[in-house]
């Protein structure tokens, strides 16, 4: 099995730091990229198609248009959002149609997920 790949897509600079210093030494992950500009990441997960996209989550309880977009267009890739102001994660991905779950939010539940050792089970 190859490496799985990662894109980062969080803002402020710290979370992008703190998710990079997790998975950067990881043997099975790949980061393909950095993004430190919102509107930059539908071009690169284009060029890149990644396997995640871990992005900054603004709202906890619900998904936002950029993921249902990019998940509408890559339903094959998976999103882990992240809200640390508010310690909330959330794993999205397609199915028919978008779905979410709440995860530990800790390295453990961030490597979890993009391992998938979460179940795909959601609300």
């Amino acid at each position: 099995m190859g490496k799985i790949r990662v894109l980062i897509a969080n803002r402020p600079r710290l979370m992008r730091e703190l998710v990079l210093a997790t998975i950067s030494d990881q043997p099975d992950i790949e980061v393909t990229g950095e993004i430190k500009n919102d509107s930059d990441i539908a071009r690169v997960v284009e060029e890149s198609r990644p396997d995640f996209v871990i992005v900054a989550l603004d709202r906890p309880d619900s998904h936002n248009a950029l993921c249902e977009d990019l998940l509408l267009r890559y339903p094959t890739m998976r999103i882990l959002a992240l809200a640390p102001e508010r310690n909330s994660s959330m794993f999205f991905w397609a199915v028919v149609n978008i779905r979410s779950k709440g995860i530990e939010s800790s390295e453990d539940g961030i490597l979890n997920v993009l391992r998938g050792k979460e179940e795909l089970v959601g609300h």
